[in-house]
C-alpha cells in the first residue's frame, strides 16, 4: 500500500492481506508520504450515497429495478417510505433488506412481534442474522429480557452471551447449565459487559467463585495483560492475596523493584516474565537489566526466562541496534520460533556476515529452511562463499515456485519462469446453479447499488453453502460484476491450487487509462497495475483506515498536491474515488518516487509504501547491501512483504499482458530490455508443490 503519514509496522508486523501470522504490532512509526496501510485490505466505508454512485456503475447496467430498490432504501433510511415503492418491490430479491431498513430505523418502538416475524420469515438469511444483533442488543439494553429470551441465538458475541446469562437469570432459579456458562466467560479471563456483573454477582453469592476460581481469571487476564480485569477479579479474594494479586496487575502495567518480595512461585515468575516482556517492547535495555535482578530473586526458571528473552532480542533486532547479535544468542534454543530465526539471519545479513547468515538459516526447521524465501537466501549465501553447485541446487528449488523469491532464483540461472495457471472450467449449467442461489444473487445486486457491508454478509451467508467448484464460480461472477477482491478472499484459504488461478485473483481493468499513464510517466504498465493489485485489488471506492482512497490508494493531501503540480482540476479528496483521477495522479507519485530514488524501482516501491524518510534511513544504515537483502532487512514487516508483493504482481501481470517478462532482477533497478531478453515461462511446478511466501499467496 503506498505511503500515508502515520504508522507503519515495525519489523515483524501485522497480521494483513490476508492477515499475516507470526507478526507483531503497528510500533507508531511516522513517516510515510501519502497514506497508511497498517492493516491489509481492511476499509473503512465510505459514505453511502457516494458508495452507491460509485458501485452502481460495475453491475451490468443501472437499470430502473436498481434505482428503485436504492430509492427504497433511502427512503425507509429516512423514515419517509413510499407505500407504492413496497408494491413496485414485490418478489424483489432485495425487498428484505427494505424491510430491515425500515424496522432497523424505528427499532426503539418496534412491536417485538413483527420484529420476530422478520427473523422467523427470513431465518438464515443475512438480513435477519443482522438484525438480530441489534434487536437482542437493544432488548438487553432496556432489560427487556423476556423478549431478549425469545428471540437469542446460541454462537453470540461475548457480550450477547452476557446479556443471555442475565436474561436467564431474569427467568428464575439458575440451574447447572447456567452455572457451567457463567464459570466459562469467568475463567476467559476477557473483559466482559456490565450484564455479565449481575451473573458473577450470583456466582459469587452461591459460593462459586472460591479464591481458586478467581486465580484463574486473574491468570487468563494476565496473559492478555489485561490489568483492570486483574484487579477486579481480586476484589473477592482474602486481603493478603487481593494485595499480590494488585501487585502483579501492577508490576504488568509499570514493572518495578516490588516483584522481589513476592513469593518464589510459578505464578510470581510468570508475571514476571510477562511485565518484563512487555517492558522488553518500550525499553530493551530496561528489560534486560530487571531481568537480571529479578532471575535469581524468584528464581525465574528457562522458560519463562527465554519468553522475556526473547522479547528482549525481537525488539532489540527489529530496530538493528547495536547489541542484536549478542541478544539474539543469550536466546535459549527451546525459546527460538520461526520468527526469531528470519530476525537472527536479517541482522547478520545487516552486517554483511554471511556464514552467520548461513548459519542461521541452517538453524531453522526444514518446513521454514525449505520455503522459497530462504532456499533462494542460503543459495545466495553459499554462492558468496564459494560453494556454487550447492546454490545451483538450491536456486533451481526455488525457482519451482511462482513467488518473488523463486523468479529471483530464475534470474540467477538465466532461465524462464515457472508460472502453471489453472483456468476455471465451469458449464453454463453449473453457472447458472450457482448465478440463482438467493443468497449469492442478493449478494451482488447489494453490491451493485452500493451496500457492501450488506453484500458481504450476504456473500459469506452464499460461500458457507458452496462446494469449492461452486465457490470459485461464484469468484468469477463477482467478477464479472466488479467485485474484484472476492478472488483474494475466496481463493486458495483451504484448497491451494485456487493460489494458481491467475486470471480470477490478477483482474485488469481501465487499462486504456493505464497504459496512457504509463507511456506519460514513463513507467512500466505492469508495475502500475501491480501496485493497484497490492493496494485495492481493483477496488476504486477502497478507503484504508488512514484516509487513503481509490485504486492506488492516495490520501488527499497528497492528491491535492499532486493535482497542484499538474495542473488538474481539483474537487476534493472525494476524486480519488474515479479511476481516471486516481491513476492519473497515483501513476505521477510512482514516478516521482522514481525520480527520487535515482530510478531504483525497489526502493521507490517501499517510498511508495512507508514514505521517503524511513527508506532514506535505511539506505543510510545499510548503503552496502545488494537490493535483494536490502529488501530481505527492510525493518518495517509490511513493507518488507509489500515490496516483495509488487515486484512478483508485476512478473505475473506481463505474463497476463503477453506472456513474457522483463527479469525481475533488471525491473527492480529500473532497467528495461529488449523483448529479446525478457523472460518466457514455462509450467514444470509439481502440482502438488504451492506457494509458501505470504505475499505471493494474496
Amino acid at each position: 500500500m503506498p505511503a500515508g503519514i502515520g504508522r507503519l509496522r515495525l519489523a515483524g508486523m501485522i497480521t494483513t492481506t490476508a492477515p499475516m501470522a507470526g507478526t507483531l504490532p503497528c510500533n507508531g512509526q511516522a513517516g510515510c508520504a501519502h497514506r497508511l496501510h497498517c492493516d491489509a485490505m481492511r476499509w473503512i466505508l465510505l459514505p453511502a450515497g457516494l458508495m452507491l454512485m460509485m458501485v452502481a456503475a460495475a453491475g451490468p447496467g443501472d437499470g430502473n429495478q436498481q434505482a428503485l430498490v436504492r430509492d427504497a432504501l433511502a427512503q425507509a433510511e429516512s423514515g419517509h417510505l413510499d407505500p407504492a415503492v413496497v408494491r413496485q418491490l414485490a418478489g424483489d430479491p432485495l425487498a428484505p433488506w427494505v424491510d430491515y431498513a425500515v424496522l432497523r430505523r424505528n427499532l426503539d418502538s418496534a412491536d417485538p412481534g413483527d420484529v420476530r416475524g422478520f427473523l422467523d420469515r427470513h431465518a438464515g438469511e443475512a438480513s435477519a442474522d443482522l438484525l438480530r444483533e441489534v434487536w437482542l442488543q437493544q432488548l438487553a439494553q432496556r432489560k427487556d429480557w423476556k423478549d431478549f429470551r425469545a428471540s437469542y441465538v446460541p454462537g453470540s458475541s461475548l457480550s450477547l452471551r452476557c446479556a443471555n446469562l442475565a436474561a436467564r437469570l431474569d427467568a428464575g432459579e439458575p440451574d447447572a447449565a447456567w452455572f457451567d456458562d457463567a464459570l466459562a466467560l469467568w475463567q476467559s479471563g476477557d473483559a466482559l459487559t456490565d450484564d455479565c456483573d449481575a451473573a458473577f454477582a450470583t456466582l459469587a453469592t452461591r459460593g462459586k467463585l472460591t479464591a481458586e476460581m478467581r486465580w484463574k481469571r486473574i491468570d487468563a487476564a494476565a496473559e492478555d495483560a489485561d490489568t483492570d480485569v486483574m484487579r477486579s477479579a481480586a476484589r473477592g479474594l482474602p486481603a493478603e492475596q487481593s494485595a499480590l494479586a494488585n501487585a502483579y496487575a501492577a508490576f504488568i502495567a509499570a514493572p518495578n523493584d516490588s516483584a522481589t518480595a513476592w513469593p518464589k512461585t510459578d505464578r510470581s515468575r510468570h508475571v514476571a516474565a510477562i511485565g518484563l516482556a512487555r517492558l522488553a517492547k518500550r525499553d530493551p535495555d530496561a528489560a534486560e537489566t530487571r531481568l537480571a535482578m529479578l532471575a535469581p530473586a524468584l528464581q525465574i526458571g528457562e522458560a519463562d526466562r527465554g519468553h522475556v528473552l526473547y522479547a528482549i532480542a525481537l525488539w532489540t533486532v527489529a530496530s538493528y541496534l547495536p547489541d542484536s547479535a549478542r541478544r539474539l544468542a543469550a536466546v535459549p534454543a527451546s525459546a527460538y520460533d520461526a520468527r526469531l530465526h528470519e530476525w537472527q539471519v536479517r541482522e547478520a545479513m545487516s552486517r554483511g556476515d554471511d556464514a552467520a547468515a548461513l548459519k542461521a538459516i541452517v538453524a531453522m526447521d526444514p518446513a521454514q529452511r525449505n520455503d522459497p524465501r530462504w532456499q533462494y537466501f542460503e543459495a545466495r549465501l553459499r554462492e558468496r562463499l564459494g560453494d556454487a553447485k550447492s546454490a545451483q541446487a538450491l536456486y533451481a528449488q526455488a525457482a519451482r515456485t511462482a513467488t518473488f523469491h523463486g523468479f529471483l532464483a530464475a534470474d540467477r540461472l538465466h532461465q524462464a519462469y515457472d508460472l502453471c495457471p489453472i483456468a476455471l472450467s465451469a458449464s453454463n449449467a453449473e453457472q447458472a446453479e450457482v448465478a440463482a442461489t438467493p443468497a449469492l444473487v442478493r449478494a451482488l445486486e447489494l453490491f451493485r447499488i452500493g451496500r457492501l457491508p450488506w453484500a458481504e454478509r450476504e456473500w459469506k451467508q452464499a460461500l458457507a453453502g458452496f462446494d469449492d467448484h461452486q465457490r470459485q464460480i461464484a469468484v468469477k461472477l463477482a467478477q464479472d460484476a466488479g467485485w474484484y477482491d472476492r478472488a483474494v478472499f475466496a481463493l486458495g484459504q483451504h484448497a491451494p491450487d485456487e493460489l494458481r488461478m491467475y486470471a480470477l485473483r490478477f483482474p485488469l481493468d481501465n487499462m486504456r487509462t493505464v497504459r496512457e499513464q504509463a507511456r506519460i510517466n514513463a513507467l512500466d504498465p505492469a508495475w502500475i497495475v501491480a501496485e493497484i493489485r497490492a493496494e485495492s485489488v481493483w477496488m476504486p471506492t477502497a478507503r484504508s483506515s488512514a484516509d487513503a482512497r481509490g485504486l492506488m490508494q492516495l490520501l488527499p493531501s497528497v492528491g491535492a498536491r499532486l493535482a497542484r503540480v499538474l495542473g488538474i482540476a481539483w474537487s476534493g479528496g472525494d476524486a480519488l474515488y474515479q479511476p481516471l483521477t486516481n491513476i492519473t495522479l497515483g501513476s505521477a507519485y510512482l514516478r516521482q518516487m522514481l525520480d527520487r530514488f535515482n530510478g531504483r524501482t525497489y526502493q521507490a516501491i517501499g517510498a511508495y509504501n512507508a514514505g521517503t524518510a524511513p527508506v532514506d534511513r535505511w539506505l543510510a544504515q545499510r548503503p552496502q547491501l545488494d537490493p535483494d537483502f536490502w529488501i530481505e532487512t527492510v525493518s518495517y514487516k509490511e513493507t518488507r512483504d509489500y515490496i516483495a508483493r509488487v515486484l512478483a504482481f508485476s512478473v505475473i501481470y506481463d505474463w497476463r499482458f503477453d506472456g513474457k517478462a522483463v527479469p525481475l532482477t533488471d525491473r527492480m533497478l529500473g532497467r528495461t530490455v529488449p523483448d529479446a531478453q525478457k523472460r518466457g515461462f514455462s509450467c514444470t511446478i509439481d502440482p502438488a508443490t504451492t506457494p509458501t511466501e505470504a505475499e505471493a499467496q494474496r
